[in-house]
């Protein structure tokens, strides 16, 4: 499959995947507050190794399969694959985390873009499905995906942590080759192949649902 993008493509995307788009990012720590406040991750090469691992044998792997899956998927492929989406989330808020962000990117694109895009699915189906009605191949789409999740949890750590600017940015900058290696590699994959080994990381949302007091919804 292409996976150039035209110019207008690579505009829709990045206003998709902007900090600024109104999904709710910033609300959510994937269950990283409870890691941070257990001492678990306490320096910069903890945390980018805490979200490497994120991506390539957790959700970040995860999601990008789901991605591509739904770039195809209608009708009741696409309800089924967003309930599988669903029962494979470890937490209650992980899920929630989920289902919240998916709701409103489908909100905010269907009234800008007028797509056909439901509510209830998990934010990676939600995307994967507007990428595919609006022609933009899956692979860039979850390579930014994937790069939009590290950003926003490293922007969670600086709040919750000791991490300057040039230290954040240098993890988001040295797992951008992650980000791409696992998106091209889940243009290979399809759902019977989700599988995850980021057991520290769904302890940690677990953790979370009981920490006291927070900062963030996950």
């Amino acid at each position: 499959m292409d996976t150039m993008l035209s110019t207008e493509q690579f505009l829709t995307l990045s206003h998709w995947l902007s900090p600024a788009y109104p999904v709710g990012g910033f609300a959510w720590s994937h269950g990283l507050e409870s890691a941070i406040h257990d001492g678990i991750v306490a320096a910069p090469d903890a945390l980018c190794d805490w979200l490497d691992d994120l991506l390539a044998h957790g959700a970040g792997r995860t999601d990008a399969i789901l991605i591509h899956a739904a770039h195809t998927a209608r009708g009741a492929e696409l309800a089924d694959l967003a309930a599988l989406a669903t029962a494979l989330q470890p937490t209650r808020e992980r899920r929630a985390e989920s289902l919240a962000q998916g709701d409103a990117f489908a909100a905010i694109t269907r009234a800008l873009r007028g797509l056909d895009l439901p509510d209830g699915l998990p934010y990676p189906v939600a995307l994967g499905h507007a990428a595919g009605l609006e022609g933009l191949p899956p692979e860039p789409v979850a390579q930014l995906y994937l790069q939009a999740v590290v950003t926003n949890l490293v922007q969670a750590a600086q709040r919750l942590m000791p991490l300057g600017q040039t230290a954040a940015h240098r993890i988001v900058a040295g797992l951008a080759t992650q980000c791409a290696t696992v998106a091209a590699a889940a243009a290979t994959l399809g759902p019977d192949d989700i599988g995850s080994a980021g057991l520290a990381i769904d302890i940690a949302s677990m953790r979370h649902e009981t920490l006291e007091p927070r900062l963030f919804r996950s």
